[in-house]
């Protein structure tokens, strides 16, 4: 089912909309199932209620390791390059991840855990990571991975949420030139969770670090005591397998459920064509598994399709800003599959990190996490892929479970800033405010998908309603991106950002309700706002806007406050980056903060800030303007 040229994707795509399910099916037919699905598709918006695959009965990493031992089993799965570019490397082949994997499925059945519980991981990028999502997928338990730069009040969240019975984490992780403490984190966590019985802990950094009786053991003692074989536990093609949380426009979390069946089929198809897999070669995805990329970029699609994935620990500027390049020529990589936080982060340095390494080996590079401005796109189309390399960018989410509308690398003629078209199985429309759709072309407003597709989110765990309120019922009958879109005069798509409250920073969605809880925290703050502003590395800075019972007498020392406690409650990725105190907020006589006002003045845009004789008390605005950083 790859395609290999325009017309393919032109057939493939008209046969995807006029016959999904016979699309789908054909696609599908390629994996192992235990057993055959009796039906395709059902699926109502309504509900909504989506289900792919019915009565197909499989286990996802039979697809992703079992089925290539009869050829590949000493084909390289996983390259992991360490944080220090002077430690060795190391190659897991197919045949070792297998092993590797049912070994360490066998410890966490020793420890009572089973098909339809609940894991948390919480660890580096280490191949063991890899290795702990396999194992519960092997045994049907459902994993949640939490970012490793997530704070204990983040983690004790998703636990809880959850309802996790096991924690899988590490003493510490190398992240650059630091250090950090990651057992120690989770035992905070843990002083909040009660549904936690016992925590696995592999040896990364011999941080010194409290093991307890009963219910804490070492990764590599439980490893030697249990055998290598473990059947796959068949599953439904709708059970869950894995819960990822995500930041939404309110303040809790909420947990993203990812379904086996559709899910397999979706990550790998899309790998496989977005990309333009060839066999041997090297697919490097520097994103973290904590992030849906890592799932379905690093380990998932890429090895139900046979492919070397490479997995990286450390950060692009350490030990210079020449690392990325380094592992490339190093490892002789094909696709470069990253941020445009990276490469706007990695442009700053100018060229002399690239110049004395050899970039040959790439033939496909990929951008992802938000759209990718101009600049960063012609600066890697000529500097890294040296005007050889098909440059993709990909929109997707984390509610997609995969790649949605992209270039397919070297067939859909490219162009800079723009997502281009909706991959086969796709149907995305732009509505206005009202839901009315907008047709044609060189238009812009909503974008929304008025038909399934096998790697959607089924719900949000615990909270069927959320789902339904986030997705499906501000425009009935279709799945809302939260993403505002443009359609030029061929018809190609442009994200053009949030609608709602969420901010886009580095890639990675914060909720503005997320940080405002947490500023509110804070001794002496009364009340906060935080909107998104342009910043030149991270795509969007945090800038808050924050109330305080007393006029600070050391406004820097009570900004630096307040960072630390966001870190705190959190993670520092939600950190604000600039820190305004007010004496009140542009609120309308019903309450309602008049964010508008508050992004124009963190953009700079203070001339034109439009009608604010509605606001309770408009002098505020004034003050705001003379104050703004």
């Amino acid at each position: 089912m790859n395609i290999t040229t325009f017309e393919e994707y032109q057939t493939a795509y008209a046969q995807s909309v006029s016959d999904p399910e016979g699309f789908w099916a054909e696609v599908a037919q390629q994996f192992v199932w235990k057993k055959p699905w009796k039906k395709v598709l059902e699926w109502n918006f309504t509900e909504p209620s989506v289900k792919w695959f019915v009565g197909g009965k499989m286990n996802i990493t039979e697809n992703a390791l079992d089925r290539h031992l009869a050829d590949k089993a000493d084909h390289p799965a996983i390259i992991w390059e360490p944080n220090e570019p002077d430690d060795q490397p190391v190659t897991i082949t197919y045949s070792m991840l297998h092993t590797r994997v049912c070994r360490f499925a066998n410890v966490l059945k020793k420890y009572g855990v089973k098909k339809g519980d609940r894991v948390c991981i919480y660890l580096p990028m280490v191949p063991e990571l890899a290795i702990a999502v396999l194992a519960c997928a092997r045994i049907g338990a459902v994993h949640s991975v939490v970012f490793g730069g997530f704070s204990a009040q983040s983690i004790a969240d998703r636990i809880n949420d959850a309802g996790c019975t096991m924690v899988i984490t590490s003493d510490g992780a190398y992240r650059g030139a630091k250090v950090i403490p990651m057992k120690s984190t989770v035992d905070d966590a843990l002083e909040k969770c009660s549904t936690v019985k016992n925590v696995i802990v592999m040896t990364r950094t011999r941080t010194p670090i409290s093991m307890l009786k009963g219910r804490d053991h070492w990764w590599e003692e439980e490893v030697k005591h249990v055998d290598a074989i473990c059947p796959a536990e068949e599953m439904d093609a709708e059970d869950t397998l894995f819960i990822l949380y995500t930041s939404g426009s309110t303040g809790k979390p909420k947990g993203v459920v990812h379904t086996c069946g559709g899910y397999m089929v979706y990550a790998a198809y899309t790998f496989s064509n977005v990309f333009q897999y060839q066999p041997g070669e090297i697919h490097f995805c520097t994103a973290d598994i904590g992030w849906i990329t890592g799932h379905s970029y690093i380990v998932y699609g890429p090895l139900c399709e046979g492919a070397t994935s490479l997995m990286f620990e450390g950060v692009p500027t350490y030990p210079d800003a020449g690392r990325f390049w380094e592992i490339v020529e190093k490892h002789k990589v094909n696709i470069l599959y990253t941020a445009p936080t990276a490469i706007r982060s990695l442009m700053s340095f100018g060229l002399q990190y690239v110049k004395d390494h050899d970039l040959s080996s790439l033939t496909k590079l990929g951008s992802v996490g938000e759209p990718i401005n101009e600049e960063a796109w012609q600066w890697m189309k000529h500097n890294i892929g040296k005007n050889n390399c098909p440059l993709i960018d990909t929109w997707w989410q984390t509610e997609t479970g995969g790649i949605m509308i992209t270039p397919i690398a070297g067939v859909t003629p490219e162009k800079p800033t723009y997502a281009t078209l909706p991959l086969p199985g796709i149907q995305p429309l732009l509505v206005d405010e009202h839901g009315n759709e907008i047709e044609g072309n060189g238009v812009s407003g909503n974008l929304c998908i008025k038909f399934p597709w096998p790697g959607m989110i089924r719900t949000t765990y615990g909270d069927h309603e959320r789902c339904k309120q986030t997705y499906f019922s501000t425009y009935p009958g279709l799945y809302f991106t939260g993403d505002g879109c443009l359609r030029d005069e061929d018809g190609y798509y442009r994200i053009t950002g949030r609608v709602d409250d969420v901010i886009n920073v580095s890639g990675h969605r914060i909720g503005t309700a997320e940080v405002e809880n947490a500023i509110n925290m804070h001794l002496g703050v009364v009340e906060s706002a935080v909107v998104g502003y342009p910043h030149d590395i991270k795509g969007q800075g945090i800038y808050a806007y924050v109330i305080t019972e007393h006029k600070p007498d050391d406004p820097e020392m009570f900004r630096k406050d307040i960072a630390v406690t966001v870190t705190r409650v959190i993670g520092p990725i939600a950190r604000p980056d600039k820190i305004q105190f007010v004496s009140g907020l542009p609120k309308t006589r019903s309450g309602k903060i008049m964010r508008r006002i508050l992004r124009k003045v963190a953009e700079g845009e203070t001339s034109s800030l439009g009608d604010t004789s509605t606001l309770l008390d408009p002098t505020i605005v004034d003050e705001i303007k003379d104050g703004a950083l």
